[in-house]
């Protein structure tokens, strides 16, 4: 029987790594798992019980108590913080703004890709954020980097936040933030957004989603055919 394949896609924020990973989890029959989200709840879950994302100790000591799921949904998959769903609360802008000090934290990471590795074991995997090909599944068999220009992912975050019926910044504090958000996810001293070296690079500003699915579908499908004849 063929065993499925781990899948990484990195990228900086909004650059269309979510969405794209769904759906390519569902055409192959995959199981999706939103690292991201993963960082956000620990984010909501601070701010929530009144911790400052820059207190360390007690933002570690909560990572490792709290328990994260996942559970499917239409049309996004539904995110539970010990059995309270926070799908909406963690795509605020509060915790955008957040994530990546929660996110730079050696212990905080180390226990969520601990959670992250015991998904991916069984391969059959789409796993989408910023380090995924050269930290948390450096083996993954197919690894793609997709990237944009900071103003077209502020325009993709300004349209998702209205149809989500969120509350927005205008597209230049959007871009300025993603910007930011940029120069902090690359500077880390704690797995830095970084292109693995053998992933493959799409540049998503001027294409479709059905089109950046259709390039990693085909890498995937590649892939497939390659690791067939040594199965």
């Amino acid at each position: 029987m063929e065993k499925g394949l781990q899948v990484a896609i990195d990228g900086p924020a909004s650059s269309g790594k979510s969405t794209v990973a769904k759906i390519i989890a569902k055409r192959f029959g995959y199981v999706y798992c939103d690292t991201g989200a993963m960082y956000r709840s620990v984010t909501w879950a601070a701010l929530e019980n009144g911790i400052d994302v820059s207190d360390i100790k007690q933002v570690i000591d909560l990572a490792r108590r709290i328990k994260i799921t996942f559970e499917p949904g239409q049309p996004d998959q539904r995110v539970f913080v010990d059995g309270h769903e926070v799908t909406k609360d963690i795509r605020t802008e509060k915790i955008a703004a957040n994530v990546s000090a929660v996110a730079a934290i050696p212990e905080v990471r180390a226990r969520m890709v601990e959670q992250q590795r015991q998904i991916a074991q069984a391969g059959g995997i789409v796993m989408d954020g910023r380090d995924i090909g050269t930290t948390v599944l450096p083996d993954a068999q197919v690894k793609v980097f997709l990237v944009a220009s900071a103003h077209e992912r502020a325009r993709r975050r300004y349209e998702e936040n209205l149809q989500k019926g969120l509350a927005t910044q205008s597209l230049d504090e959007l871009e300025a933030a993603i910007k930011l958000r940029d120069q902090k996810d690359s500077t880390r001293k704690v797995s830095p957004l970084t292109q693995a070296k053998d992933a493959i690079l799409i540049d998503t500003t001027s294409l479709t989603i059905d089109q950046v699915v259709d390039e990693i579908s085909a890498l995937i499908k590649k892939t497939r055919t390659i690791n067939s004849k040594h199965w």
